[in-house]
């Protein structure tokens, strides 16, 4: 199974990273360029007033550049694992694409952890490492999508946007599984995660980092009806299913050693912080 990676073309750090790290796990891949958040497409058209919140340039470039990917997805009709440029993958990453790469049954396995509870299933669900999952709070960094998923999420988010992870836990209709323990996380959570990685990263679209507007009494609708959406989604699982905080196993991530230290070979202008 082949990697997309989502990358701004003024990302170098982070393209040199992904390079190093896919190659080092004999993952093949396919650099996707990220939407600039200056591109034309980000300007503001009625479509960008239609989530729960006004979105950020920034924002409208992330979910436009997830859509590329998903449509990749859906045209090449075969499953692939999309990545944000500043994914860390465990080392277990390709002996999971291998297992997955003829599912028919599924359309969307999250690799990652954000540090957030899941709503997960209590068992085991199709080999020892999924779980059923059946609401996620966060994260679009690292994940498998099927061609059945792909077309899902562009018909999600063909008249109305949001954040690109937002709109992925928001779409009950995936059949959608959660791998455990976590195999992904982002650069920004390694001090949380307790694994040394040779990327420093900061983002555009982290929370805190730029005030939200909260927008109109449409926008406060919408967040009370998706509020109301994931209490009944809650109820619709209650007995089979239970939150979970997951945590990544750190031993998988001591290759991430091997790699060199990628802000020393890259033109300072250049760095990582350049984002979606």
């Amino acid at each position: 199974m082949k990697a997309l990676v989502i990358n701004l073309e003024a990302a170098v750090e982070r393209r040199i990273f992904q390079e190093r790290q896919l190659s080092h796990l004999n993952i093949a891949f396919e650099r996707m360029p990220a939407f600039d958040k200056n591109a034309g497409e980000t300007a503001d058209s009625p479509y960008w007033d239609t989530w729960e919140r006004p979105l950020g340039r920034a924002e409208r470039a992330c979910l436009l550049s997830h859509q590329q990917a998903w449509q990749r997805v859906a045209d090449q009709n075969e499953p692939m694992l999309v990545l944000e440029d500043d994914a860390i993958l465990s080392a277990r990453v390709p002996t999971m694409l291998d297992s997955l790469d003829r599912a028919i049954d599924m359309d969307f396995v999250t690799l990652e952890t954000r540090g957030r509870k899941k709503l997960l299933s209590r068992a085991m669900a199709h080999s020892p490492k999924l779980k059923r999952l059946y609401q996620d709070r966060s994260g679009a960094a690292a994940y498998i999508l099927w061609p059945s998923g792909a077309r899902k999420l562009l018909a999600a988010t063909e008249t109305t946007c949001g954040l690109a992870d937002a709109v992925i836990c928001a779409c009950y209709s995936l059949d959608a599984y959660q791998a455990v323990p976590p195999l992904a996380f982002q650069s920004d959570r390694a001090a949380a995660e307790e694994v040394m990685v040779p990327l420093k990263t900061s983002s555009s679209i982290t929370p805190g980092t730029a005030v939200r507007k909260k927008g109109n009494w449409r926008h406060r609708l919408r967040r009370i009806r998706a509020q109301w959406r994931m209490g009944l989604r809650q109820l619709q699982v209650l007995g089979r299913a239970e939150r979970v905080l997951l945590t990544v196993e750190r031993r998988d991530f001591d290759y991430l050693g091997q790699l060199a230290d990628i802000s020393s070979t890259t033109n300072p202008s250049a760095r990582g912080d350049a984002r979606l």
